[in-house]
């Protein structure tokens, strides 16, 4: 850097805090303390001394003050004595009419006069006694306001703690308590974010980029007559990328961009959620056009007139109500955009959803398995690779993950290649991860005795058994009695991505679930606690297609959910009581005809069962390939869409 280049560059200058002002206030007060008990030094004497001076005659006048203390002077005579010109070695005693040389404090008024007038009287002194009353103004004028001070503070930090601490300034918050919470993104704000870094979701994103343009080049849309839409409701499971979009949006957006989540209009004081509101409505006004996004929305748009057992809900309401009002009501400026994000829209309030407030629900799906490619390979460019990753064969062994899911098995399996100390991270290393996510940490130091090892060997053979005959359940990829997580073994399958499934497809998968409970009843003629997953998994099944589905003859075409999500606050079930016994019964029926068909494979294959469970003890873990040495090739399924794991 040049010397002129240091010349030129100023030095920040300190930003002016208000605490300054109170540290100076409470250091001049300090020194006028200390200025006015330098300048009234006065020597220290004792009740004794002071006795020997007055019966020596030293003493001209005794000053009391506050019937406390005693301030002496002395007369000339005594001044030029050098018992009185030295005090303590070095402390001289300048002589002066207007300061006491000594000061004392005794202890009883009345004993105190008593001494001097005898004194006087005994040595015919003419020593002079005077009353005196001081007052410390600063020192009452403390002590007065110091219990003041601390309410005023204590209530300053309480108020500070409830109002989240936000920008304004000391004591700022307390009166933009109201205020919103918005985080606002303009163009001199650096958002990263893209609509390339958005991969997959692209109906969503063409909507998404279609109201950026509304915002940009309103007059293409408004010529024919058309209105810009007033809001979009991005609408999805968790992980599947709506806050992502949304982040485009603000990066891609040529206009202020105000995103905050539903919880910040919460608060404990009656009436802030909706001023909140007010104020992020008519900051986005102002500089409109602008984009409001609103992230889990559900928080404060819940539907109204739910759980109203007490008044704890109305503040929520109000809420709400103040933000129906703001996106179309009187006076609603048309250059404001509202975007939301939730994954509970059926439990959103029907005013908040209609046409006119959210012209658009964009549902954001779980990515199937082109889309799945797409996210890898974004997800990967940050990532030290192997040349020969298979991206195809990474999407295939990953059905039913989100976004956020497959971004953290690449970062999963980063971990461990930098665990391993590699260079690169190889395909083992994301199939690892796939398997640590899904299944949970291995746990190889688990204690498991030879008797359990064979029982859980068995378990998991019935299911790769069963899986492996059955032509709708679950192809098989790999099988373990690796400890994972909470389990002590585990199958893993490439289930097919179906949009629709038939009673048939769902008793297949039933019935495979039950394959282990099936093959410990026929190898030990016994049942263990092992299958718990598997029974829930089951009956969960067998209700849905009871209850939900209408897939029971017994029952009828049937069904008694409710999309809407109203059910859950209901105190009664939607069918008698002969109903509950009958859907009961029928769950039942179902659950066990699959589980005596699983026991009918398993006696049928019982020979190939018991092979599968000694390899598997042997090895540990097992793929595709060993069991078609034991059972030949499956003659059901999409085999291109399987391939081998290796070992």
């Amino acid at each position: 850097m040049t010397p002129e280049n240091n010349n030129n560059k100023t030095p920040k200058k300190p930003k002016f805090n208000a605490y300054w002002i109170y540290a100076v206030a409470i250091m001049v007060f300090i020194g006028l303390q200390y200025y006015n008990g330098a300048l009234h030094s006065v020597s220290k004497t004792t009740p004794s001394q002071f006795e020997n001076f007055l019966e020596q005659g030293d003493i001209a006048k005794v000053i009391i003050v506050n019937k406390s203390k005693a301030q002496v002077y002395l007369t000339k005579e005594a001044l030029s004595k050098e018992i009185h010109q030295k005090k303590d070695g070095n402390q001289i005693v300048e002589p002066s009419a207007d300061t006491p040389q000594y000061e004392f404090e005794f202890g009883d008024l009345q004993n105190f006069e008593n001494q001097i007038q005898r004194a006087k009287a005994e040595h015919n002194l003419t020593t002079s006694v005077v009353y005196k009353t001081e007052n410390n103004i600063w020192g009452d004028l403390l002590i007065s306001l110091l219990p003041f001070v601390l309410l005023i503070g204590i209530w300053i930090f309480i108020m500070r703690r409830m109002s989240g601490g936000g920008a304004g300034g000391p004591g700022g918050q307390i009166f933009n308590i109201g205020k919103s919470r918005a985080t606002l993104f303009d163009q001199n704000t650096n958002v990263k974010v893209s609509f390339k870094d958005v991969a997959g979701l692209e109906g969503a994103k063409e909507e998404i980029q279609e109201i950026v343009e509304f915002l940009k080049h309103p007059e293409k849309y408004t010529a024919l007559g058309g209105k810009i839409p007033k809001g979009a409701l991005l609408v999805g499971p968790p992980g599947t990328g709506k806050t992502l979009l949304a982040k485009a949006v603000a990066g891609e957006a040529k206009v202020p961009f105000f995103s905050l989540s539903g919880s910040d209009f919460v608060e404990m004081f009656v009436g802030v959620g909706a001023s909140r509101v007010r104020d992020l409505f008519k900051q986005a006004k102002d500089k409109s056009p602008a984009i409001i996004f609103i992230d889990e929305i559900d928080a404060i748009g819940r539907a109204r007139g739910k759980n109203n057992f007490s008044g704890g809900n109305d503040e929520r309401e109000n809420t709400l109500n103040q933000l129906l009002t703001e996106m179309d009501g009187f006076g609603t400026n048309t250059n404001v955009i509202v975007l939301a994000a939730t994954n509970r829209a059926d439990i959103l309030d029907k005013a908040l959803m209609r046409a006119g407030r959210f012209d658009r629900q964009i549902y954001v799906d779980l990515p199937d398995v082109r889309e799945r490619k797409e996210i890898f390979e974004v997800h990967l460019k940050p990532i030290i690779k192997e040349a020969n990753i298979d991206l195809e064969f990474l999407s295939k062994q990953t059905p039913g993950f989100s976004g956020a899911d497959i971004a953290n098995v690449c970062n999963e399996a980063a971990l461990i290649a930098a665990r391993k100390s590699k260079k690169s991270v190889e395909k083992q290393d994301f199939l690892d991860a796939i398997d640590r996510i899904v299944g949970g940490l291995e746990k190889k130091n688990k204690i498991v005795t030879p008797a359990e090892k064979r029982a859980i060997a068995i378990h998991e053979a019935g299911h790769a058994t069963a899986s492996w005959v059955l032509e709708h359940a679950a192809p098989l990829v790999k099988v373990t009695i690796v400890p994972r997580g909470q389990s002590l073994g585990a199958a893993w399958y490439l289930p097919e991505e179906r949009l629709i499934v038939r009673p048939n497809q769902m008793l297949d998968e039933m019935c495979a679930t039950l394959g282990g409970r099936a093959a410990e009843e026929v190898i030990f003629n016994e049942i263990s606690t092992g299958a718990l997953s598997d029974l829930e998994k089951v009956t969960r099944q067998a209700r849905a297609m009871v209850t939900i589905y209408g897939l029971n003859d017994k029952v009828g075409n049937l069904t008694y959910y409710d999309s809407t999500g109203q059910s859950e606050y209901s105190f009664t079930k939607p069918y008698s009581e002969e109903t509950a016994k009958l859907i009961d019964k029928e769950i039942s029926n179902l659950i066990e005809s699959q589980y005596q068909r699983a026991v009918q494979l398993m006696k049928d294959h019982k020979e190939q069962l018991i092979k599968l469970g000694d390899l598997l003890i042997e090895k540990e873990v097992i793929f595709k390939d060993d069991l078609e040495q034991i059972f030949g090739k499956r003659a059901f399924g999409i085999e291109e869409n399987l391939s081998p794991l290796p070992a």
